[in-house]
């Protein structure tokens, strides 16, 4: 049997070739049909997010299983590029390395911010969908239903997954829901359209938070963050309107003046009623006025907090990576183990039906040379003839399923093909 992952990651790539080798979801169902179509004996997953894409393959016959470059070649006429343009940006894992791959991704060892809980759901769509079109088959059922028990296990047996180390995730997961209890019921306003405005806001809607405005110098920019969260843009004139509405506040501003001053604030705080207010300051130089701070009900956090933070939180996570790296192994393992014996199960099927025959004609000479033998007697001899059978067997099995816990036993199996004269 052969496993292979061929593909593409942060890692290893820039994000313009990410995007250019990247699948939508209607693509996804299409390049497994013609996957299908090209390697008909072929089971098939493939993974595609911001960060990587992946195709996994799995076959019975190494000889009918796509090579490296075949698989190239695929993704490159599917998208229509020169193969030489994007050879050498798709690596290539085989047998237990592919194995070990698929479970580190799944772990989120594997992700651009280790631990983030999203990249489980998507090798999870990426099987569903897999399934969904009939393209998996027993061995990448097993390898996909497997990895997710190992992001489960790393999940629950460390605490790598609590440790947030994106500055985002810390401001929403670590300062935020320290503060507020719920985000469905809360309204969110950004100040400016950065990147870090968006990420945030990414965080805080899987929190549950829907209503969103941003305000930007540039209304067009702003509209066009909004349109990507359901939200609403405002002109910037309407700034100290929505600074006296909002619950929590993301400033990412490019400005080089604080566009939030203390007497600007003072200005609307009485139209606040002394709600409590949560301002995510993320920008450089800061966009809030320091002292804003110290006004009742107001949480200012800035991006020097937020790193503080984040780097506490990555001491912490790095000293749960072995642990995790553990499990990993150690599924890793079991499953090569696991599929090692499996692909012994055929040779010792046939081996026991190979004797099984001789020894029922040989029974039934014994009971015809012997026509007086009563039930009871005659079950005692064919146990007796059972336990023969088993002890005769039993060194060449064993050795059978010692071999393959080390690995794929091609060698013995060979042998005791030819030895017991066993055929395909």
């Amino acid at each position: 049997m052969k496993l292979q992952m061929i593909g593409c990651s942060h890692h290893h790539s820039s994000v313009a070739v990410r995007e250019r080798l990247a699948f939508s979801p209607v693509q996804v169902g299409e390049a497994l049909e013609g996957l299908r179509k090209r390697f008909p004996q072929v089971e098939a997953v493939l993974l595609s997010t911001c960060n990587r894409v992946e195709i996994y393959t799995a076959v019975e016959d190494p000889e009918l299983g796509p090579s490296h470059e075949q698989v190239a070649q695929f993704v490159a006429d599917f998208h229509r590029l020169p193969m030489f343009e994007i050879f050498d940006d798709l690596f290539e894992r085989t047998g237990e390395d592919a194995v070990r791959h698929l479970f580190t991704v799944a772990a989120s060892l594997d992700s651009m911010v280790v631990g983030e809980p999203q990249i489980l759901s998507q090798v999870k769509q990426a099987y569903e969908m897999a399934k969904d079109r009939q393209s998996i088959g027993p061995l990448t059922h097993s390898i996909f239903q497997t990895a997710v028990r190992v992001a489960r296990r790393v999940a629950s047996e460390t605490t790598l997954h609590q440790r947030r180390v994106s500055i985002p995730s810390v401001a929403v997961g670590d300062f935020a829901s320290q503060i507020f209890e719920r985000f469905d019921d809360k309204k969110i306003l950004v100040i400016g359209a950065g990147e870090m405005g968006e990420e945030t806001l990414r965080y805080l809607q899987h929190e549950g938070a829907h209503d969103v405005t941003v305000i930007n110098r540039s209304f067009e920019r702003a509209e066009q963050l909004a349109e990507r969260w359901q939200g609403r843009a405002e002109a910037w004139e309407q700034l100290p309107r929505y600074l006296a509405w909002a619950d929590l506040i993301i400033g990412t501003t490019g400005a080089s003046e604080p566009v939030v001053t203390l007497a600007l604030y003072k200005q609307i705080e009485a139209a606040r009623y002394q709600r409590p207010l949560f301002i995510l300051d993320l920008a450089l130089p800061r966009d809030f006025e320091a002292a804003i701070g110290d006004r009742l009900g107001v949480y200012l956090y800035s991006i020097d907090d937020l790193q503080a933070a984040c780097q506490k939180n990555r001491r912490d996570r790095d000293r749960e990576l072995p642990a995790a790296i553990h499990i990993v192994e150690q599924e890793t393992s079991r499953f090569m183990a696991d599929l090692h014996h499996r692909a012994t199960a055929p040779i010792i099927k046939r081996l026991r039906e190979g004797w099984q025959q001789p020894k029922e004609d040989e029974l039934r000479r014994l009971f015809n040379k012997l026509p007086d033998l009563d039930v009871n007697a005659r079950d005692e001899i064919g146990q007796a003839f059972d336990r023969l059978v088993n002890k005769l067997l039993h060194p060449p099995l064993e050795s059978l399923r010692s071999e393959a816990e080390k690995g794929p036993p091609h060698g013995l199996l060979d042998a005791l093909k030819r030895l017991f004269q066993l055929k395909d």
